[in-house]
């Protein structure tokens, strides 16, 4: 963390000290002059006549000024286009990068007047998810991975005071964000943590850890036990590393009776060299967040439990290191699976979709209401979309409808890809049930086929592909440093869609 971050909801008198940011948004319109100056007077404030010619310039969008008798520090001025490039992320994105430009800056506070909904309301799905990109924001910008810095500085403490009308619903919204970020930051020092450091056993014990809370329990199946279950594909994958493979199975089970259970299934691949079909070294540099699924699952279980969502979740992670050695298996293999369905190996590179065969298989068994798996796929799902989105493959389009809805508020972006029937018998085997890798083009697609295979065709699925962005880009101020915790908040927001619309 960049800073000991305190966020409180107020609406009363705004007040600041010598050390102390305060931030104004202004919608741009015809009557922002007179606005500005009423919020001057309003507080007091004097400015340059320069400055405040250039604020209301209309090339100019932001500017910082200093006010005279040193209370506050600086003042902040944003200007605010409603055009066609405004969205739902515009104040995340904003106040994130703006976090992270403070950690530098000898101030201890900062004070943000907090626009009114009525200005972007058709832009939210609602007040609530409006004031959350806020505090997200916020958030967002505070979270670094320095623990491997010797030069890493102590986070100092830094409070930030929001200013809006209704502070009994601003004072709900900080809490349960403050509750769903706590695991977001799970999630992403999780992906970000070295493989060296974070083996499949090591993964298991931290989830067991971050999630001794009430109404939740952990049980790890150790090499020994995915033996007795004949889990072969999970087997196959770690069977060459000297760090052992497991499975973390999570429950969590609220107080209250509940009519929903739902599946999470996470991709565990705590490092992947690619096996004997090697990766390059340049892609093997970001293959420790190649459990950035797994880390979603758990981060999203620990929020539910947090916010005490009123719904049954189980959450299934296979765990393992996919390296190169005298037990790695090779192309040409055929695994026997858990659930009897024979795989051939074409390549030791399309290893997560093997290991989820098992993981989908048991939670199958489990009987949920619906399946979703989180999974750092495929290449061709980011050749597909980019980075900037993940890919949704399902049949069901009540599931589809509830996760694309999620997708808005969260601003974690789905785009759903077909999944016809077709490209099943691009994954048709001559000495198997399945291969595990299709001809090149639609490998998004075909690695979802292949999933489905596993999964029991009478619950409702769907897979995501996160392998864009799970992992650190540039398109927002958020991502550009640290993989991301994606998935976390869109798990949250289509629970929360769930609960409120009985679907």
């Amino acid at each position: 963390m960049l800073f000991r971050l305190k966020i409180n909801a107020k609406n009363d008198e705004i007040k600041f000290g010598k050390n102390a940011l305060l931030l104004k948004f202004f919608v741009d319109t015809p009557k922002i002059e007179k606005q500005l100056n009423s919020f001057l007077e309003l507080l007091n404030l004097d400015i340059h006549p320069l400055y405040k010619s250039k604020f209301l310039d209309k090339e100019e969008n932001e500017i910082t000024f200093h006010s005279t008798d040193g209370e506050p520090a600086a003042v902040i001025l944003k200007k605010i286009k409603i055009d066609k490039k405004f969205n739902s992320d515009y104040f995340r994105d904003y106040l994130a990068g703006l976090m992270t430009k403070l950690k530098n800056e000898p101030a201890d506070s900062m004070t943000v007047v907090v626009p009114p909904f009525k200005d972007f309301e058709k832009y939210f799905v609602g007040e609530k998810e409006f004031l959350r990109s806020i505090v997200e924001g916020l958030q967002l910008g505070n979270y670094s991975f320095d623990n491997y810095k010797s030069t890493a500085k102590k986070a100092k403490p830094f409070e930030v005071n929001l200013h809006y009308s209704d502070q009994s619903l601003l004072k709900r919204v900080v809490t349960d964000t403050n509750n769903i970020m706590n695991a977001v930051y799970l999630a992403r020092d999780l992906a970000n943590e070295p493989a060296i450091k974070l083996t499949p056993m090591e993964l298991a014990s931290r989830t067991k850890r971050e999630l001794a809370l009430p109404g939740v329990k952990v049980t790890i199946w150790n090499k020994k036990e995915l033996e007795k279950r004949k889990m072969n594909a999970i087997l196959a994958v770690g069977g060459a590393s000297d760090n052992p493979p497991c499975m973390i199975i999570i429950r969590y089970k609220p107080s209250k009776t509940v009519k929903k259970k739902i599946a999470l299934v996470g991709k565990g691949v705590t490092y992947d060299s690619g096996g004997l079909s090697i990766k390059p070294t340049s892609v093997m540099l970001e293959m420790k967040a190649d459990m950035a699924g797994g880390a979603a699952v758990i981060g999203a279980i620990k929020a539910a439990a947090l916010l005490k969502l009123p719904v049954e979740l189980i959450g299934v992670v296979p765990a393992v290191e996919n390296m190169i050695g005298g037990k790695s298996y090779k192309p040409g293999d055929v695994i026997i699976s858990a659930s009897g369905k024979t795989i051939e190996v074409k390549d030791t590179d399309a290893e997560g979709r093997i290991i989820l065969a098992d993981a989908l298989h048991y939670a199958s068994k489990q009987k949920p209401h619906q399946i979703i798996d989180f999974a750092t796929l495929t290449g061709a799902c980011v050749v597909a979309l980019g980075e900037i989105a993940a890919g949704l493959f399902t049949e069901n389009d009540e599931l589809a409808k509830g996760l694309l809805q999620a997708s808005k508020s969260a601003y974690e972006r789905l785009w759903q890809l077909p999944f016809w029937e077709d490209y099943e018998k691009m994954i048709e085997s001559d000495i198997a049930d399945v291969a595990n890798l299709g001809p090149r083009w639609g490998g998004a697609i075909t690695a979802g086929k292949f999933l489905q295979y596993f999964v029991d065709p009478e619950i409702p699925w769907a897979h995501i592909d996160i392998a864009g962005p799970a992992l650190k880009h540039k398109s927002r101020s958020y991502t550009e440093k640290y993989n991301t915790g994606f998935g976390v908040r869109l798990i949250i927001d289509y629970l929360l869609y769930t609960i409120n619309n009985g679907k």
